[in-house]
């Protein structure tokens, strides 16, 4: 199982593909212009730049053209989503949204604008700017965040400290979602005081400066967030697979390990938290109706992940 599951973060064309932006991310970083205001930008799931006694959080993301062509409405709910996911990973709380749209065939662009305006309800987030375009030669979806934090509650995802544990955070009350079957919905078909409710964990996991690191998990799944999380924090992990703990609903729906590890997970977090205060992110993360459990340890060895199974260990792979 050690070997095959190796195998899997190894093959896993998400991950492959954030290995491949190092090179992208690391010129951009040295080439463009600099501004004391900003406190963390690149590698973060949230930037963060001053503003008096709060951080401005800005996060952005595309939407995958192929899912908007095929499940417009729902390509325009995640848009809201998965910045929403961003901004409460880091601590913060989600003050409104701007878009990017354009699309060649109107109904399908009627479809992506109702999806986005659910989500916008769904998460209590105004859209409040954006650039439309109904005439255009392709698909195109972008959706940028802004929220805010109190500077000191700021969680980032480079800051992860050697012999921190690994927790994960996730909704197992959810379903296979509609678009693909690595799609663990944990949203659409639940009222917004939920799914606010279970999001708004991390601003008291903030709050009470419990956690070292964050990033949420989106579609590089688990070891993608956990080896973006390394890189970005130059350090390395050693996760055991056996404390990886599958829903019930995906165990009975016959779901594998080797499976769960690739999918999206919506409402889900890799935190990373000093040993003396595990318990009490696990004991809040439970009160919100959430699953959390340690799974790893933070090593020194950088940009390297290491899984085992708490008899033997493999050397996986070194972002």
């Amino acid at each position: 199982m050690l070997k095959k599951i190796a195998e899997n973060i190894q093959q896993n064309p998400h991950v492959i593909e954030k290995k491949d932006l190092t090179e992208i991310i690391q010129y951009i970083d040295k080439n463009s212009y600099t501004s004391k205001r900003i406190f963390s930008d690149i590698g973060e799931d949230s930037a963060a730049v001053k503003n008096g006694d709060k951080f401005l959080l800005m996060t952005t993301d595309r939407i995958n053209t192929s899912f908007i062509e095929n499940f417009p409405f729902g390509a325009g709910f995640s848009s809201i989503l998965v910045g929403i996911d961003d901004i409460y990973c880091c601590g913060g709380t989600p003050l409104a949204a701007s878009v990017i749209l354009s699309f060649n065939d109107r109904s399908k662009g009627q479809k992506i604008i109702e999806g986005i305006c659910e989500g916008s309800r769904k998460f209590h987030i105004p859209i409040i700017r954006g650039h439309t375009n109904a005439n255009s030669q392709c698909y195109e979806l972008s959706t940028t965040l802004i929220g805010e934090i109190n500077k000191e509650d700021y969680i980032s995802a480079k800051t992860a400290r050697v012999s921190d544990d690994i927790i994960i955070v996730s909704d197992f009350d959810g379903m296979v979602g509609k678009a693909s079957n690595l799609y663990w919905d944990t949203v659409t078909f639940k009222s917004s005081e939920d799914v606010l409710k279970k999001r708004k964990v991390m601003n008291v996991i903030a709050k009470q400066h419990l956690a070292n690191a964050s990033k949420d998990i989106s579609n590089g799944g688990i070891f993608g967030t956990i080896l973006q999380l390394i890189k970005y924090s130059d350090v390395g992990a050693n996760v055991n697979i056996e404390e990886i703990v599958l829903p019930k609903k995906l165990v009975e729906l016959k779901y594998t390990l080797e499976t769960y590890i690739k999918m999206y997970l919506t409402t889900s977090y890799i935190l990373t938290a000093q040993k003396k205060n595990s318990a009490q992110v696990i004991k809040i993360i439970n009160e919100y109706g959430l699953h959390a459990n340690v799974i790893g340890s933070i090593i020194k060895e950088k940009n390297l992940l290491r899984i085992n199974d708490g008899k033997e260990s493999i050397d996986v792979i070194k972002f």
